[in-house]
């Protein structure tokens, strides 16, 4: 069942919420451990939550589309009460006291939150291997990685652990774990959900956004979840998206909606770190062109401009402002203190090298190199010149079309471990995905076919600001005419 079935047999009385709450709780006590996809399991909370929800759905209060419907959180989401580490050493067992705003709108939209996701150490890293607990495994094949840097919550999902999940994505962080597990995934509008409450990586390009099944519940949680919040100056929604979800959508929803197809490959420069565009990958995307063309739309091929640009631009904003986030990570405010620490200079030195994992170091220290006073200007603010054109290049695309078409990753799920030494290769998977943070603009990823090796392949639809309807409008059409989304791991 999606999640909104699941909620409409609550309302009808079919199911009861701790019913479903506890069915899912026992999956993933059964089942997590080939997977590591959570972290921690709320057991107790959920359940009193779930009697909670209960009674007010008994009572007979219209709450949400999602009432009584379990849902699990990426581990860099704050919730009172319950461990929110990141996945990193620095803040084991660090418990928040506060909520974050996703959360609070979670709850009084009668959602049950059963659990935290594992994710890469603080959501830096493409393949949820990072992490101070383990890597995640993909549900599809457990020799393969689940993506990053919300692998945790990807694989969740796709393994029936939950229906829902709720990760970021700085980089392609919700997009790229979607893909290669085979599930949808959205990543909204910057300043669409609240950030507050959200451990901060780089403040400029992270969003939260849904995971689920199909495009439908992703689009009923984010209505929930987008909204102002004056808590988050960033946070420019005026009000939450509302999407019409109960009437069936019609091929009429894409007529005449002009799609445009990427069509250039990453360039020479990349090919030496892995962004060679499979072909099975390219054929599944055309495929999905065509059915979108056959329902209507008007689908043309063009070269995306600046594209060499992409990766170098993200990873030193991306690493410059890691660097300045993580300065409060020092071993004395809070989190991880080294015992062998005898002077402030040790506490500072040792917490931070024994606390933080390889790849979060490697950030900082490059994110510390091109903000010094002698690389500045040379390599952080060309970086933001280049952004600018980057959504200078956006804006003049979309006066041309109403969406982007493209792959999602170059590759389906690569082996675990197989590029752990050299990141340089995951750092280029995100060719298609990067610039999407640089601009601020909307994206999904649909599930659009499978490999030789039956692993999940994706597509990326990518709208102009705040355009998450028309996303949302073309997704649900192509789900529509295709079932790849419906797809389980195993046979499911």
């Amino acid at each position: 069942m999606t999640a909104l079935e699941i909620a409409a047999a609550i309302k009808a009385k079919k199911l009861s919420v701790p019913e479903v709450v506890g069915s899912y709780i026992e999956e993933i006590e059964k089942n997590d451990k080939q997977y590591n996809a959570f972290l921690a399991v709320a057991k107790e909370k959920a359940l009193v939550q779930a009697k909670e929800v209960q009674a007010r759905i008994d009572k007979g209060e219209d709450i949400s589309l999602l009432a009584g419907v379990p849902i699990a959180l990426k581990d860099n989401i704050l919730t009172e009460g319950l461990e929110t580490n990141c996945a990193s050493k620095m803040l084991g067992g660090f418990k928040p006291v506060y909520n974050s705003a996703i959360v609070e709108k979670l709850k009084n939209a009668g959602l049950i939150i059963i659990g935290k996701n594992n994710m890469d150490e603080f959501a830096l890293g493409g393949s949820s291997e990072t992490g101070a607990f383990g890597a995640v495994k993909n549900p599809w094949d457990i020799s393969r990685v689940a993506g990053g840097s919300s692998g945790g919550s990807a694989a969740a999902v796709a393994a029936g652990e939950t229906p829902l999940a709720i990760a970021t994505d700085t980089g392609g962080s919700i997009r790229q774990p979607s893909s290669f597990c085979g599930i949808t995934g959205i990543k909204p509008t910057y300043g669409a959900v609240s950030r507050f409450g959200i451990a901060a990586a780089a403040s400029s390009l992270d969003q939260a956004g849904p995971m689920a099944c199909t495009i439908e519940d992703c689009a009923a949680l984010l209505s929930i979840i987008s909204g102002p919040d004056n808590r988050d100056s960033t946070c420019s929604i005026k009000e939450p998206f509302k999407f019409d979800l109960t009437t069936t959508v019609s091929d009429s929803a894409v007529k005449g909606l002009k799609i445009g197809l990427m069509s250039n490959c990453p360039s020479a420069a990349y090919e030496a770190y892995g962004a060679v565009l499979n072909n099975e990958v390219k054929a599944a995307v055309s495929a999905a062109a065509k059915e979108l063309e056959t329902a209507g739309a008007v689908v043309e091929s063009f070269e995306m401009p600046l594209m060499d640009y992409f990766i170098p631009t993200y990873l030193t904003i991306a690493s410059a402002e890691v660097s300045s986030n993580f300065a409060k990570y020092d071993g004395l405010k809070y989190g991880y203190r080294s015992p062998n620490a005898k002077t402030l200079s040790e506490v500072y030195r040792l917490s931070r090298a024994e606390g933080f994992g390889l790849e979060v170091k490697r950030r900082i220290m490059f994110g510390s190199f091109v903000l010094s006073a002698g690389q500045y200007d040379i390599y952080y603010k060309k970086a933001l010149q280049a952004r600018m054109l980057i959504r200078d290049a956006y804006k003049k695309i979309f006066e041309r079309f109403d969406l982007i078409l493209s792959p999602v990753a170059p590759t389906t799920a690569f082996e675990l471990g197989k590029k752990v030494d050299d990141p340089m290769d995951v750092y280029m998977g995100d060719i298609f995905l990067a610039s999407v943070n640089l601009a601020g603009l909307p994206a999904a990823a649909l599930p659009c076919g499978f490999d030789k090796s039956g692993l999940p392949i994706g597509l990326q639809l990518i709208g102009n600001a705040f355009c998450e309807s028309k996303i949302i409008d073309a997704a649900r059409v192509y789900q529509g005419l295709t079932d790849f989304h419906t797809k389980k791991p195993g046979g499911k």
